[in-house]
């Protein structure tokens, strides 16, 4: 049963001595110190929320890397210089589906149940979404509207008409008209409609169309919202042109795709190299173990593949700066961008030849780490946080905004009242299951403070220390001098493997004090 989260927030607050009087969104909590060996810090209770239903906006578009930023430059000013910039955000799942089910359930994807994009658990049908943050909003009084990709595998199999539950605008597209930049078709609040033009143009026209819709529907009662806007870009796609990568490689399970950029931005990055990092097509590869990806030896035309990959996907990146500009230019312009909760984010990272892979799904930071942005409400301006933050925590976030119920006990944990204290370290499990088949893991582990620790399912297990190394190029896994770190990550690895609700890792510690890891 989903517990309210103003009686949790009471409940916290009267736990915590100390409590200090606060009024309007200019005063969020401050922290109080750790003690000795890294116990878990706890703010001061006191976080308002100025609005009390503030408009909540997600936007999010597909593998875009932390270093792909660098082409969205409005984005970064109208969200990030008018709010926060997380720094260390994380996808615990780094691909698609178990993602955005993450986003739509704040629960990992052991718990949210659709571990990959395909096969038995895995896709749109593995996806449990009669309880989502759409009907928890929804509950809570809110017109919930989406636009853009929804799971992998939706519209397929008879599905294309399906509207899942919680949503009073639906503007969906359909698999596998999804990644065709030209010519995807959008279920319509159940109709099938094939509009004209680029898919992160028409997705932006379809989501104003749908939010327009909404107001009108609510009429006089000028009811709070809540808009997730989902960009295919800069996901691979079609239609191909001349000059593409279509031939399959040996050792690869598939073609090596390109996003498809707007016509108009074609070409404009076609001199630009992969930015060189220390990981870029390493050629150590024997101290990785096997099942490792770095153990591959792409070839000269699959480098060259990925280079191509990489110019295509920050093109395809200013249509996005472009067309989010002017989202949120809309709804300046109609007086609501104030009351209105933005978060930006991707889904997962995205790695262009680092660790001698192209794509997502391992546990390296390049795939890992995704972009976070958000402003609003209650957000204050200009900072950057270092404290970790996961996309389950996303979903969380946005309901302790509304003052709205769990669709489930959470995984994650309210970022709000941490906005303005000190930087925190979190314990994340991560882990993955390979695309194809969901039923068993590929690799899992945690991800705590400058650890990285993980165990794939070929007995290898890897350790990076990223204060040191933050290309994650020495493995530390064998290191005798690094036996008790990783006798203690494996400990609560196999700890928080399984974790649900509130057994999994909720602590928050102060990130300059040393940490005890078996004290977490």
């Amino acid at each position: 049963m989903a517990v309210s989260r103003r009686v949790r927030a009471l409940s916290a607050a009267l736990a915590v001595a100390g409590v200090v009087g606060m009024s309007g969104c200019g005063h969020a909590p401050t922290q109080q110190p750790s003690g000795d060996g890294g116990q878990p810090s706890t703010p001061t209770p006191g976080f308002e929320m100025p609005v009390e239903k503030p408009n909540l906006l997600m936007v999010t578009v597909d593998d875009l890397a932390t270093v792909d930023m660098d082409y969205l430059p409005s984005v970064r000013k109208l969200v990030g210089e008018s709010g926060v910039t997380f720094t260390d955000a994380v996808a615990p799942t780094p691909i698609c589906v178990p993602a955005r089910a993450s986003l739509l359930s704040g629960q990992y994807a052991h718990n949210h149940g659709a571990h990959t994009i395909h096969g038995p658990e895995g896709g749109y049908p593995s996806f449990d979404d009669s309880e989502t943050v759409a009907t928890s909003l929804q509950d809570a009084g809110y017109t919930t509207v989406f636009t853009g990709k929804y799971l992998n595998e939706y519209g397929e199999d008879g599905t294309d008409r399906d509207i899942p539950p919680g949503w009073d605008e639906w503007r969906a597209t359909v698999d596998p008209s999804t990644y065709n930049y030209l010519g995807a078709k959008f279920n319509v609040n159940g109709r099938l409609v094939k509009p004209k033009g680029y898919s992160t143009t028409v997705i932006t026209q379809q989501a104003q169309a749908a939010l327009q819709d909404a107001r009108k529907k609510s009429g006089a009662e000028a009811k709070p919202w809540f808009q997730w806007v989902n960009y295919v870009a800069p996901h691979i796609g079609g239609p191909t042109e001349k000059g593409d990568p279509k031939q399959r490689f040996p050792g690869t399970k598939g073609a090596i795709g390109v996003p498809v950029p707007d016509q108009q931005d074609r070409d404009a990055y076609a001199d630009k190299p992969i930015p060189q990092q220390p990981n870029l097509f390493p050629e150590g590869r024997k101290q990785f173990p096997k099942g490792s990806p770095s153990r591959k030896n792409p070839s000269q035309v699959e480098k060259d593949a990925y280079e191509l990959s990489y110019q295509r996907r920050i093109e395809s990146a200013r249509s996005l700066d472009r067309n989010i500009a002017s989202l949120l230019g809309g709804l300046k312009k109609s007086g609501e961008l104030a009351r209105t909760l933005v978060v930006f984010t991707s889904d997962n990272g995205f790695s262009n030849g680092y660790h001698n892979f192209n794509g997502k799904l391992w546990y390296y930071e390049e795939s890992l780490r995704i972009p976070v942005l958000m402003s609003g409400p209650g957000v204050p301006k200009g900072r950057k946080v270092a404290t970790t933050l996961t996309n389950p925590d996303i979903a969380t976030t946005l309901l302790a905004a509304a003052g709205a119920d769990d669709p489930h006990e959470p995984d994650g944990v309210d970022i709000l009242p941490w906005l303005r204290a000190p930087d925190q370290t979190r314990v994340v499990p991560i882990e993955a299951w390979p695309t194809s088949d969901g039923t068993s893991r590929l690799w899992s582990g945690v991800r705590v403070g400058r650890w990285t620790y993980v165990e794939l399912t070929t007995g290898g297990v890897e350790l990076y220390d990223r204060t040191t190394d933050p290309y994650e190029m020495k493995n530390l896994a064998d290191d005798p001098g690094h036996a008790e770190t990783v006798s203690q990550l494996a400990d609560l690895t196999e700890k928080y493997r399984d974790c649900a609700g509130d057994d999994c890792p909720k602590g928050m510690y102060a990130a300059d004090r040393p940490l005890d890891l078996e004290g977490l």
